[in-house]
């Protein structure tokens, strides 16, 4: 989570690059640019517009520096990116705790040397100032969940793609979940005694075999 604060640095770090390759005013060596390619072409495959975009709204929140990066327009428009949880009135109501929030936490010794967001999620329930900016600590929450989310599904479809083989590409859809769960908690079931899923399945089919016909 502490990357979250170097999210600024790695999009200018991005913007130069791209920019030194587009304005050389001198064609560089093949082997410089078959070494200085690969790391723009992979920030530009890994983040569209729209989710770079997400990212600098993001960076909007970091709290080092005393909240030197903050940014209330980047923190209105990353309230955007959730119109089912943050919409309608919500909206006005976060705009007019941002312009109170930052001048208290600035203030506020309590919230000095904050290097991340979960440290400043942590400081305004300490605090009890979560309460008092409520849309903002929900919008700090959204935004912390955000990394976990994405994580989570590139793991399963990371793990879709060594489940489902050629020869199991008729797996129902349920089977297919059970194999997925199996496969990705693998740490989990390794801890799990084989006799006890045995029984268990045993019991369940007899309680299905006994089950009286209506």
């Amino acid at each position: 989570m502490k990357r979250n604060g170097d999210i600024a640095s790695l999009f200018r770090k991005h913007a130069a690059k791209k920019a030194a390759l587009v304005s050389s005013p001198s064609p560089a060596p093949a082997a410089t640019i078959v070494e200085e390619q690969p790391p723009v072409q992979e920030l530009d495959y890994r983040f569209d517009e729209i989710n770079m975009e997400l990212l600098s709204c993001m960076s909007a929140f970091n709290p080092s520096d005393s909240f030197a990066s903050f940014d209330a327009q980047k923190v209105r428009r990353l309230a955007e990116f959730y119109p089912n949880d943050i919409f309608g009135a919500d909206l006005l109501k976060l705009e007019l705790q941002l312009d109170n929030y930052i001048d208290v936490v600035r203030q506020d010794d309590n919230f000095e040397g904050l290097e991340n967001l979960v440290d400043l999620s942590v400081k305004l329930v300490q605090t009890k100032r979560h309460k008092v900016y409520d849309m903002v600590y929900l919008l700090l929450k959204l935004v912390l969940l955000l990394p976990v989310a994405m994580a989570s599904v590139e793991r399963v479809f990371s793990a879709m793609a060594l489940v489902k083989t050629k020869l199991r590409n008729k797996l129902g859809d349920s089977l297919l979940d059970d194999c997925l769960v199996t496969f990705i908690e693998r740490d989990i079931f390794v801890e799990v005694d084989e006799d006890d899923i045995i029984n268990t399945f045993m019991t369940s089919r007899k309680r299905r075999l006994g089950k009286p016909k209506e």
